[in-house]
């Protein structure tokens, strides 16, 4: 299964913040936004991934990210000339994916719980179909919405609905099976100019072959898109990791814990940091696991 990450638009919400520096390289308290996304997809076993930006951005992507050799993953990049939608990410990525499974994911979602890496993996374990993630919510109007029957099985989905049918909002991770493309290319612009996703997922509920995990307690799904929501994962992410004295989504500690990477290139990415925070925890990372009590699983990452 290939992975597309999603880190273009206009940013417009964050604005002044993005002015001049595309919001997935935001700080999330202690990383870049894209970080979040980025190790979500190698909980689920994802290792080629195109990161999708616009042209101003790719370049920066590029320099900040590199081709992830270092964290034993295979990135590529791809422009998106405009805003045209989520779900035209199938068609930028089209020679990408080459009618494979894919998982797309946004570039400003951040998924947190325990066992959550076990239930991505499961996902992209699809052989046919669809599935996607809900999260329960206050304010459902401002998202994709899913509804269920009385025996939990998903009937309808809507694109910010005026009156929601549920409070289940659909999250920012997708996951596709070699169809995705053909389908998307069978979309047709929506009132707002855009390509939706929620129309993709419509076409695997018509028939029949979407799958609908909810997230329910234990479980954090956080958007970045305005600076009160930025503000909020900051600080989310810092009472996590200040509380258990663990990172989280540092790609070197789950591609170490996955076998993607070894001590040494830990080791390594720290010395390429020696004076910050961030480094000092990979040297950490790195020492615990030459003694061998490194006992992290890869889902509690």
């Amino acid at each position: 299964m290939k992975g597309l990450l999603l880190a273009g638009g206009a940013n417009t919400r964050l604005h002044p913040l993005t002015l001049a520096i595309t919001k997935q390289l935001l700080p999330v308290y202690d990383k870049p936004m894209i970080y979040y996304p980025l190790t979500t997809l190698m909980l689920a076993g994802i290792r080629e991934v195109l990161v999708i930006s616009t042209p101003r951005d790719t370049p920066i992507l590029q320099r900040a990210l590199g081709d992830g050799a270092q964290w034993g993953l295979n990135l590529s990049y791809a422009t998106q000339e405009s805003p045209r939608g989520i779900a035209d990410a199938f068609n930028v990525g089209a020679d990408f994916i080459q009618d494979e499974k894919c998982v797309l994911i946004l570039g400003d979602n951040i998924f947190f719980g325990h066992d959550l890496g076990p239930r991505l993996r499961r996902a992209a374990a699809l052989e046919s179909g669809a599935t996607i993630f809900a999260y329960r919510v206050n304010d459902p109007q401002r998202y994709g919405v899913v509804a269920f029957d009385a025996s939990g099985t998903a009937v309808d989905i809507e694109e910010k609905p005026n009156s929601p049918k549920s409070d289940w909002a659909v999250t920012g991770i997708y996951f596709y099976d070699a169809t995705a493309t053909a389908k998307a290319r069978t979309l047709k612009p929506s009132s707002r100019g855009e390509l939706e996703i929620t129309d993709l997922n419509r076409r695997f509920l018509d028939e029949r072959s979407l799958k609908v995990e909810r997230l329910g307690r234990g479980f954090a799904w956080l958007d970045t898109g305005t600076p009160e929501a930025l503000h909020e994962a900051s600080v989310f992410v810092r009472i996590i990791e200040v509380r258990q004295g663990l990172k989280i989504a540092c790609p070197e500690e789950v591609a170490l814990n996955l076998g993607y990477i070894n001590v040494d290139d830990v080791a390594r990415q720290a010395r390429s940091m020696p004076n910050t925070e961030y480094g000092r925890y990979l040297y950490n990372v790195a020492a615990v696991a030459r003694s061998g009590e490194h006992g992290v699983k890869p889902a509690d990452v």
